[in-house]
């Protein structure tokens, strides 16, 4: 059974779901997040709300090199340009124990246009709020530069924008873009390599 099939499930747990992620090889395990659609993402977000403690270590651990990117592959529910990849960093500075930074790495044409779409993460509560209105004090290894998300077309993606991001399983997470307190229609889905 797929991962699809198993959200569309009346009776699927959060923990059914992750114990089917976590038994699955790493490129099955990808291939069928990666083919979760907007209704499945919708569903997933809310299935896993509280389910599980979900922390900054789950995106890059503390242990990582500071600014070495952890790259989490990712699926959104927009009708275009919907794959991407999230990547954090532990900082090299104090922050290290309470934020994650990172930036958005998209497609040549996209990151032209719109910019990486650089955030700074902390915890809240079992979820991570991944912060679009705060940017890293420097680029991650091998990153692109810092462009503000009020410039070119990112203003119209990234900026004044938040996400919710729950846990899954050990490599997955599922998330939810806010604007101020408004709640948006666009979730995305990620799966740590």
């Amino acid at each position: 059974m797929s991962l699809a099939d198993l959200i569309a499930s009346s009776s699927v747990t959060a923990v059914t779901l992750a114990a089917h992620l976590d038994a699955l090889p790493s490129e099955v395990r990808l291939s069928q997040v990666l083919a979760l659609g907007a209704a499945s993402q919708a569903r997933l977000f809310e299935i896993v709300e509280g389910a599980r403690r979900f922390t900054l270590d789950d995106l890059a651990p503390a242990a990582t090199p500071a600014l070495t990117g952890v790259r989490h592959e990712g699926r959104n529910s927009l009708l275009l340009f919907t794959r991407f990849a999230k990547v954090f960093a532990v900082p090299d500075g104090a922050t290290a124990t309470i934020e994650r930074w990172g930036y958005n790495a998209t497609s040549a044409l996209v990151s032209t246009a719109v910019g990486p779409g650089y955030f700074v993460t902390v915890q809240q509560g079992d979820e991570v709020l991944v912060d679009y209105t705060r940017l890293p004090e420097k680029p991650l290894v091998g990153a692109p530069p810092i462009l503000s998300n009020a410039a070119r077309l990112s203003r119209f993606v990234y900026h004044q924008t938040k996400d919710v991001v729950r846990g899954v399983s050990q490599h997955v997470s599922i998330g939810r873009a806010w604007r101020g307190t408004r709640r948006l229609d666009n979730w995305f889905v990620l799966c740590r390599a």
